[in-house]
């Protein structure tokens, strides 16, 4: 069971960035009183009802997104599976008007995982964007961004983090090997030699360290991602918000409560100085001044070691939730430009 101020607090932030209208997500926030699985007025039901009359009224979009919101942060039980079936039910319909829309099945010896794609082709193989968010993010929450390939002259693909929707794969120090062998499993319809990375918060940690490893990818554009002292700061740990430690050990297979093991199985996940300076990529950080979940330390921490990097900061909290239109003009252009051989600003 989740703290429900907690709840809201940053189902503001994504609701914002999933441009969700503000009197629907406040109405819905009205009504939560209580995170007990099933129970009248409590989190999973409350924004699953809104779902059920978005998708009554053909709002397939805004209705899956508020299923997505019904599972967040993570299916605890099952009014939360529940939510998390209709997502995936609401979203294959409103695909069903957009046909470009294709899924990618990416099997591994540990698992596999599902992507979303559009773009690609094999007669005309682009560029490709591959764009994945954080611990609590679904990758259908991403999709509209796959609508965009034409006009971006690029191929997309959409995917999440290991442990998250359908993805099976565990989370740990190497999870970033999930990337390459996502651009493996298009690389006979795009051009994957040309590869650039959206990938947010901890999507970016795993960006990051992939790019030393692979020469296919060209650019990073990413937000509030951890990078060093993240990991290794355990005082800093013990006052994330409890979602953001329960979110990691579950994801991490750590018990819930014990703050001492999930730091133990993080402390190696840090970047270190070597592999950051070995970049020769751009990479584009946006940062928040008041972030509650990455430590000013880590954008200090690239600031030094890589090369190539060009920060944004504004003055917020994680997710930048007061800055989200120019967040989305700053991640575009930079996304543009790199991918044209400019500087990004």
């Amino acid at each position: 069971m989740n703290d429900v101020a907690e709840l809201k607090e940053f189902t503001r932030v994504h609701a914002r960035a999933l441009q969700l209208p503000p009197e629907l997500y406040a109405e819905v926030l009205d009504r939560v009183t209580n995170d007990e699985d099933g129970a009248p007025g409590s989190w999973a039901v409350e924004w699953s009802a809104t779902a059920a009359a978005l998708a009554e009224t053909g709002r397939l979009l805004p209705s899956f997104l508020c299923s997505a919101m019904a599972r967040f942060p993570f299916v605890d039980g099952p009014a939360r599976r529940s939510a998390y079936e209709r997502a995936r039910s609401v979203f294959d319909r409103w695909r069903g008007q957009h046909p470009d829309i294709e899924p990618v099945r990416v099997k591994s010896p540990g698992g596999e995982l599902v992507c979303w794609a559009g773009g690609l082709s094999a007669a005309e193989p682009k560029p490709l964007l591959l764009v994945t968010g954080g611990i609590v993010s679904v990758k259908e929450q991403w999709a509209p961004v796959v609508l965009q390939a034409a006009q971006l002259g690029m191929a997309v693909v959409v995917t999440e983090l290991p442990g998250v929707g359908e993805n099976s794969l565990v989370y740990d120090r190497d999870s970033w090997r999930m990337l390459p062998a996502v651009l493996d499993a298009v690389a006979d319809r795009a051009d994957v030699s040309r590869t650039y990375a959206l990938a947010n918060s901890f999507g970016g940690h795993l960006a990051l360290r992939w790019a030393g490893r692979d020469a296919r990818l060209r650019g990073i554009v990413t937000s509030g991602a951890p990078v060093s002292v993240f990991f290794t700061d355990g005082a800093w740990q013990r006052r994330l918000p409890r979602i953001t430690r329960d979110t990691l050990a579950r994801l991490t297979g750590v018990a819930p409560g014990d703050d001492g093991a999930l730091g133990a199985v993080l402390a190696d996940w840090a970047l270190t100085p070597q592999e950051l300076s070995a970049l020769d990529i751009p990479v584009c950080y946006s940062a928040s001044l008041r972030d509650e979940i990455v430590p000013a330390g880590d954008p200090a921490f690239l600031r030094r070691h890589v090369r190539r990097l060009t920060l944004n900061e504004f003055d917020d909290v994680h997710g930048a939730p007061g800055h989200v239109q120019q967040t989305v003009e700053w991640t575009f252009g930079s996304l543009l430009a790199m991918r044209d051989g400019a500087p990004p600003s």
